[in-house]
């Protein structure tokens, strides 16, 4: 294999040691990785130069007809000059907001991978023979690995280039996707589970580092809160079509239409997205772990392991609480549901705008407001349709808070960690998926103790938590803003 990249070949000749099975291994991974990059321009090269069809795709990846194939690691040239990789800098107007489409398509498909057993929790509880709260194990166990993997591949991938990273994520995505659509039996669909949330997090991550190169920073905000827009929509629109699915055909074929998702999805972002980038500089553990040793970064991740798991206390089990407690069937769940997809929606894209109005001073209106409707859902218990106005109310709440987070984490590292803005932008999944473990995992414990219709009550005292977290990071916030100014006037 050496011998067909002789540039890497002869760099590792040159060393005093032998080629060990790490970096062989890495040679081999960039070498498929590369190979994916290129193949596409090689097959539209081969088959398709007198070809109308081809010279547009080739056209629309701002590829040069005339080259053959470039792998990164060397190039293999048929009488030509290699190709230089397109940059976001370097992408037409058209391009662009292809790549930015695809970039919300794939916070719906992650949201869809992720979500989609809680609309059919009641059916895999029945047909695999397990209790609801074990069915609840299938969501808290995807956040806590997503939780844990997503600043682990971050801190460890900094020798590899972003779109190295996007291939490799996409692959296993794709495979966790097709592993949990064809699982028989609840044993395999929790091993689904794990794979998934182990390069969920991780793969939004990467996809977000584009968005600051894609636009300007006026438009960077407002697009950060779609694609996170885009993740909330589907956590509902799964919820309320899979559970139709489940229970009209069967629980697999919803994931089928998750799985098909996926497919089409990566397979897009690999073809489409550019190949190098402001983030591919590498970066080495130190200098990225130093950005989780910011006090407002650790107050902001506690933000989120009380904000969502506030909601999540409720929202994790939410299908069984319009069944139970409200007494709602198959079609009024579901698009009771589906109404929740909208206000998320609307969340996400009013937490864009607030935040650039007010930055994190209005989440302590937000959680206040949040405790208020979480409350209130515990106190009319069954009573229609007022029980529905706090439902809507909390769905219309449960986003205003992150976009101002993620902007904090991002301002942090440019500021003071400029190497880690991939880590920066994992921060915000790995403990929005934290709470959610949290969340359902104490929502279970209530489910299963003192009954369904307490998750409002615990659920409002942790946004209570929120509120108090969130005046500790502003403080903090300010204080290392005020020493980082003072630190070049010491200095002087």
């Amino acid at each position: 294999m050496l011998a067909l990249y002789p540039q890497r070949a002869l760099e590792l000749a040159g060393t005093d040691r032998k080629p060990s099975q790490h970096s062989t291994l890495f040679l081999v991974f960039e070498i498929f990785v590369e190979c994916c990059d290129g193949l596409g321009d090689w097959l539209a090269a081969q088959c398709g130069k007198g070809t109308v069809s081809f010279h547009i795709l080739l056209e629309l990846q701002e590829v040069n007809p005339a080259y053959s194939c470039d792998i990164g690691v060397t190039t293999l040239t048929a009488a030509t000059t290699p190709k230089s990789k397109p940059t976001a800098a370097a992408l037409s107007p058209a391009r662009t907001k292809l790549c930015l489409a695809l970039l919300v398509l794939l916070g719906f498909s992650l949201g869809c991978s992720e979500f989609v057993v809680i609309g059919i929790e009641s059916d895999l509880a029945t047909e695999l023979g397990i209790s609801l709260a074990t069915a609840g194990q299938l969501i808290s166990v995807f956040a806590l690995v997503y939780a844990i993997a997503t600043p682990v591949l971050a801190l460890s991938t900094g020798r590899f280039r972003r779109y190295q990273l996007l291939v490799c994520y996409s692959v296993v995505f794709v495979l966790g996707n097709l592993v949990m659509a064809l699982a028989p039996n609840f044993q395999v669909l929790f091993i689904s589970r794990i794979v998934l949330g182990s390069v969920s997090g991780a793969l939004l991550a990467v996809g977000v580092t584009y968005i600051p190169e894609l636009l300007s920073p006026q438009q960077t905000s407002l697009a950060i809160s779609v694609v996170y827009g885009a993740f909330s929509v589907a956590m509902v629109f799964v919820t309320s079509i899979g559970k139709f699915v489940a229970d009209t055909l069967d629980w697999h074929v919803a994931m089928y239409g998750t799985l098909t998702f996926a497919v089409l999805i990566c397979s897009a972002l690999v073809a489409f997205m550019p190949r190098a980038g402001q983030t591919d500089e590498p970066a080495t553990f130190r200098e990225q772990a130093g950005l989780l040793r910011e006090p407002s970064i650790i107050t902001g991740m506690l933000i989120f392991l009380f904000g969502v798991g506030s909601v999540y206390v409720f929202y994790g089990y939410v299908t069984p609480y319009l069944e139970q407690v409200l007494g709602m069937g198959t079609v009024e769940a579901s698009t009771t549901l589906m109404a929740y997809g909208v206000f998320c929606l609307i969340s996400n894209i009013l937490g864009g705008w607030i935040d650039a109005r007010f930055g994190m001073k209005a989440l302590l209106v937000t959680f206040v407001l949040q405790a208020a409707a979480l409350l209130g859902l515990f106190a009319v218990g069954a009573a229609m349709p007022l029980a529905l106005v706090f439902v809507f109310s909390l769905a219309l709440l449960m986003y205003l808070f992150s976009v101002s987070c993620i902007t904090h984490f991002m301002d942090v590292a440019r500021s003071r960690h400029p190497k880690s803005m991939v880590l920066a932008s994992s921060v915000e999944p790995m403990a929005f998926n934290v709470g959610i473990s949290f969340g359902t995992a104490v929502g279970g414990a209530v489910v299963s103790s003192i009954g369904i219709a307490y998750v409002g009550a615990v659920g409002a005292a942790f946004s209570l938590v929120a509120w108090a977290l969130t005046l500790v990071t502003i403080k903090l916030a300010r204080w290392e803003r005020r020493r980082q100014s003072a630190q070049p006037q010491m200095q002087a």
